[in-house]
C-alpha cells in the first residue's frame, strides 16, 4: 500500500459511509454512524460503546442512544450492504455460506443467552449464538447477514422478552430456519452463488436439505457419519398374492423400502466405496501449504423432509485428509457430468466454508464483533450490522488495493493491514501535514515489513508441508487440484 493510498482511505470511507445515508433520518444519526465506524476501525483494545464513545470525544450516553433510540433502520443497512456485494462482486463462482458462531456471556439479561454449545470455545457454557451468512468470490469475501438465535425458552417467556426489547413478530425458529430465510433474502437483494455450503449442523436437517431443493439451489454441505443415504434408489415392489386371497382389484400390498445406510457404514462396507481408487486432490493453498485430500464418491438418494419419500439424486462425497487422517462427508444436490457441475466444483464449494471461519476471525479480533455490552434485541443487532459494515468496507479496500493474488509474492494485503491503516488515518487526522506523512511513512515501512515477513513465513511452511507430503510419496505440483490457476 502506497502513501497515497494509505492518504486516500479517509475519503473512501467517507464515499461509502454516504451510500448508507438514507438509512438515517436526521443528520446526528449520520454523525453518529462515522463516529461508530471510526471506533470499529480503530486500535482500541476493547470497542464497546463507552471505550468508542471516550476516544471519538462523544459522551458515552449519546452513543448508547444511537444503539437503542436514535430512528434509523438497521435492516436496510443490512439490505444496502448485500446490494453493494451484488453489484460490485457479482461472480457466476461464488460460493455462498452458512454457518454460527457463539459469545461467551455472563448473567442472564442478555437477550438469547442460555448454556448452550459455543462452537467458538468447543464446549457448553453461557453463551449467545449468532447465524451467520457469508459470501465468497476470487480475492473477496464478507458476511452478507447475521441474527441471533432466540432460545425456545426465551421465545416463550414473556417477561424476558419485554426486557430485553425482543420484538412480537419474533417467534422461536431453528437455526436451519433461520438460514433458510437469510438465503431468501440474500436472493431477495441480488446475491446469486454457484453454490451453498455448510456444516453438519445444517446437513443433518433435512428440512434445510429441502428447503434448499425447493428454491432450487445448489448445495454441496457437510453431513454428520450417521446420516442415511441409498446408494440404489429404492423401489416399491407389489407382493405376489396369495392363493385363495382376495379379488384381483384388491390393491396388491408393498413391500418395505430397503433400509438406508449411514454414510460411514458405506465408506467402511460398501463395495461401491471399498473397492472405489481414491483420487488425490490439492483442495486449497492455505498460509501453511497445500492440503491434499483423498476423493471418493458416488451417487445416492436421501430421505425427504417427511422422511416419506425420496429426494432427487445426489452425490455423497467421502474425503480423507492425507496428513492427519480426518475424514469428512459432503452431500450435493447436484451430480458431476450434469448441469455443468463437475467434481472439481464440487469439492471447491465442499470445502469453501473456510472463508466464513476467515469472516468471523476479522470481525471478532479486528471489529469487536463481541466486544458488546448492551443487552436488548435491536441494540445486539445494530452493533452486529455496523460490524458487518465496517468489514465490508476493508474487504473492498483490500480487493481493490491488492496488487495481486498469490501467497509468495507477499502483495496481497491481508485484512488486518487495512484495518491498521485505516485506524492510522482517523487518528492522525488532525495533525500537522508533516507529522501526518510522517506517520503514514511508518506505517507503510510497518506493512512492508509485515508483507515480506508474510510471504516468507508462506515460503517457509510451504517447504515444510512440501517434505511431509514427500515422505508420503505426494506430490501437490502433480495431483489434481481444485483451483484451475494451481492445475
Amino acid at each position: 500500500m502506497s502513501l497515497k493510498e494509505i492518504a486516500s482511505l479517509r475519503g473512501l470511507l467517507g464515499q461509502f459511509l454516504l451510500l448508507f445515508a438514507d438509512c438515517f433520518a436526521s443528520c446526528k444519526g449520520r454523525r453518529l454512524l462515522g463516529t461508530y465506524v471510526n471506533g470499529l476501525l480503530s486500535d482500541l483494545q476493547r470497542r464497546n460503546v463507552e471505550a468508542i464513545a471516550l476516544d471519538q470525544d462523544v459522551p458515552p450516553r449519546t452513543l448508547q442512544r444511537f444503539l437503542e433510540s436514535v430512528k434509523w433502520e438497521e435492516a436496510r443497512v443490512r439490505d444496502r450492504c448485500q446490494h453493494l456485494v451484488a453489484r460490485e462482486f457479482a461472480d457466476p463462482d461464488a460460493i455462498g455460506c452458512i454457518d454460527e458462531t457463539g459469545t461467551a456471556k455472563s448473567g442472564k439479561h442478555t437477550v438469547g443467552v442460555k448454556r448452550q454449545y459455543n462452537g467458538n470455545r468447543g464446549k457448553v457454557e453461557n453463551a449467545i449464538v449468532n447465524v451467520a451468512a457469508s459470501f465468497t468470490s476470487e480475492n473477496f469475501h464478507c458476511l452478507l447477514d447475521v441474527q441471533l438465535y432466540l432460545p425456545e425458552e426465551w421465545a416463550n417467556d414473556p417477561v424476558r422478552r419485554k426486557q430485553a426489547y425482543v420484538p412480537e413478530e419474533i417467534e422461536f425458529q431453528t437455526k436451519p430456519q433461520i438460514a433458510l430465510e437469510m438465503i431468501d433474502r440474500a436472493k431477495g437483494n441480488g446475491i446469486a452463488v454457484a453454490a451453498w455450503t455448510f456444516d453438519e449442523l445444517y446437513g443433518r436437517s433435512l428440512d434445510f436439505l429441502s428447503g434448499l431443493d425447493k428454491r432450487n439451489e445448489a448445495f454441496v454441505g457437510e453431513i454428520p457419519p450417521d446420516f442415511h443415504v441409498w446408494l440404489e434408489k429404492p423401489r416399491k415392489h407389489a407382493r405376489p398374492r396369495k392363493a385363495g386371497s382376495a379379488s384381483p382389484r384388491t390393491k396388491p400390498r408393498r413391500r418395505r423400502q430397503p433400509k438406508s445406510s449411514q454414510v460411514q457404514n458405506l465408506r467402511k462396507y460398501s463395495p461401491a466405496f471399498r473397492e472405489q481408487k481414491p483420487q488425490r486432490y490439492r483442495i486449497k493453498d492455505t498460509a501453511r501449504g497445500a492440503e491434499v485430500w483423498e476423493i471418493r464418491w458416488h451417487t445416492c438418494w436421501r430421505k425427504t423432509h417427511d422422511k416419506r419419500g425420496v429426494s432427487t439424486q445426489c452425490t455423497l462425497i467421502v474425503a480423507r485428509n492425507v496428513r492427519t487422517g480426518e475424514w469428512k462427508y459432503f452431500l450435493s444436490n447436484q451430480v458431476p457430468g450434469r448441469n455443468g457441475w463437475s467434481l472439481r466444483g464440487l469439492l471447491r464449494v465442499a470445502f469453501g466454508r473456510w472463508d466464513i471461519e476467515g469472516c468471523f476471525r476479522e470481525c471478532k479480533e479486528e471489529l469487536g464483533w463481541d466486544h458488546f455490552e448492551c443487552r436488548g434485541w435491536r441494540c445486539v443487532h445494530r452493533h452486529l450490522y455496523l460490524t458487518i459494515l465496517s468489514q465490508l468496507f476493508c474487504a473492498r479496500v483490500r480487493h481493490r488495493m491488492s496488487k495481486k493474488n498469490h501467497f509468495s509474492d507477499g502483495e496481497l494485503l491481508t485484512f488486518e493491514q487495512v484495518r491498521r491503516a485505516m485506524a492510522q488515518v482517523i487518528w492522525t487526522a488532525f495533525l500537522p501535514p508533516s507529522s501526518r506523512r510522517r506517520c503514514h511513512e511508518k506505517e507503510r515501512t510497518c506493512q512492508t515489513y509485515h508483507q515480506r515477513r508474510n510471504a516468507q513465513s508462506r515460503r517457509s511452511h510451504g517447504k515444510t508441508r512440501r517434505q511431509r507430503l514427500a515422505r508420503l510419496g505426494i506430490n501437490p505440483d502433480t495431483i489434481k487440484s481444485v483451483d484451475p490457476k494451481t492445475s
